[in-house]
């Protein structure tokens, strides 16, 4: 195609970023639908993408450009349903299954969750994945689908369709092969575009720090929740980010079904305090959102509402809610060297075992194993003897065993007792626009 026929030139707009100069509402709506339309080539975007990350973009551009993004496809529109709409998303992280809790518990309340997931990659686990362990249980629905559910039922956890923010998707994977993922501008309208054009009424961000988070640095991570709480914002969706810690992984369990297992725990009144905190504290925040500030989703979880809503929410979703979850062939287990305290168990190691045990992907189109992963029988904190079991690894695979052994062998570390066990807060900060 001629450039006579477009509106810009690709080069002068890298060129005006590259100089710092902040990019004009008709530029970004040229270049990202010109990318869309494969006008823009991907070295082009590329270059401009590596021109974002080092200078930046100011609120007004960011706006914009989500805007555009969203433009590229179809939007939503939750407004016949007979509930208000609430929805989170998290940033990623290790043991990260609280949507799995969280959607049915909200819905309990009579607020309709579309909780739109995606699958894992690297060290984090994905909550598709997760769920698909489930036999019988199916990500994809249709638009129909999904709303008849959501009235029904009240929570849909499902894939997205390729109609929201398709500009997003083709741009996420030039991103990941050109070291651009970390630009916050980037990251920020990627999230964004796809909730806003889901149609959400409201929105909770979980906002990950630490060594299994995608943001390492809390001042970053907190930059990313401020950029994404004002987006929301300047689009009319209540929005409001959670900053949470994920040094070490969230419960105790890191892998597909393992998770289900554990969040089926939650659901039933038990499971690990921190995954039962986090849940607590997002659902709290969703309800709140939603106009529901009455509502007490302790309560909801301690007397079974939440766990009817989660089996007809399986079910409407092909899932056999009553069904054995897959396990592994084979387990070993790695056991303490010496007596002493957990000073540490790394989210990002952990992640890494388990993704090495198969329950990960290192290329998107990788199968996952439903039983594998990695199951911790101690927090950080806990007093331990020697020979004492630290960890079950769990896989179909034992060639897998030795690599993800080395993965944990710098993951738990065993100090002699008597230091001081380490305070861990869930929520490190709350952001709002």
């Amino acid at each position: 195609m001629s450039s006579t026929t477009e509106a810009f030139d690709a080069v002068d707009v890298i060129v005006a970023k590259r100089d710092g100069r902040r990019l004009t509402g008709a530029q970004i709506d040229w270049v990202v639908d010109a990318y869309t339309r494969g006008v823009v080539a991907d070295e082009q975007m590329s270059s401009l993408a590596m021109a974002i990350l080092l200078n930046g973009m100011d609120r007004v551009e960011i706006a914009r450009w989500t805007a555009a993004m969203i433009a590229s496809g179809e939007r939503l529109d939750f407004s016949s349903l007979s509930r208000p709409t609430s929805d989170k998303h998290s940033t990623g992280g290790v043991g990260d299954k609280i949507t799995l809790p969280l959607a049915p518990l909200v819905a309990v309340f009579d607020v309709a969750v579309p909780q739109l997931s995606g699958r894992g990659l690297g060290h984090t686990g994905g909550t598709l994945d997760k769920l698909e362990s489930i036999p019988g249980w199916r990500a994809a629905l249709s638009n129909d689908e999904m709303m008849r559910q959501l009235e029904e039922v009240g929570a849909v956890i499902c894939q997205a369709g390729s109609g929201l923010a398709p500009a997003d998707r083709k741009l996420y994977a030039l991103r990941d092969v050109t070291g651009t993922v970390e630009a916050i501008p980037l990251i920020a309208s990627s999230i964004m575009s796809k909730k806003i054009a889901e149609g959400t009424g409201s929105l909770v961000l979980d906002v990950k720090v630490g060594s299994g988070a995608f943001m390492k640095d809390e001042t970053r991570a907190r930059e990313l929740a401020q950029t994404m709480v004002e987006l929301g914002s300047d689009a009319g969706v209540t929005t409001v980010a959670l900053l949470t810690d994920m040094s070490t992984p969230l419960g105790l369990t890191a892998g597909n079904a393992l998770e289900v297992r554990e969040s089926l725990e939650v659901l039933a009144g038990g499971g690990p305090a921190d995954v039962v905190e986090l849940t607590l504290s997002l659902a709290r925040e969703m309800l709140d959102a939603a106009g529901r500030r009455d509502a007490d989703p302790a309560a909801a979880l301690a007397d079974g509402r939440a766990m009817d809503v989660w089996r007809r929410m399986i079910r409407a979703q092909g899932g056999d809610a009553d069904a054995p979850l897959p396990v592994a062939r084979e387990t070993e287990q790695v056991v303490a060297a010496t007596d002493g305290i957990v000073t540490t168990v790394d989210a990002y190691a952990v992640g890494i075992a388990a993704w090495r045990l198969g329950a990960g992907r290192a290329r998107k189109e990788d199968p996952v194993q439903a039983g594998a992963g990695v199951e911790l029988h101690v927090r950080q904190g806990d007093a331990v003897r020697a020979g004492q079991p630290l960890v079950t690894m769990h896989t179909d695979t034992p060639d897998r065993f030795d690599r993800a052994r080395a993965a944990l062998d710098t993951a738990l570390v065993v100090e002699p007792e008597g230091r001081p066990a380490p305070d861990r807060r869930i929520v490190l900060g709350r952001i709002t626009g």
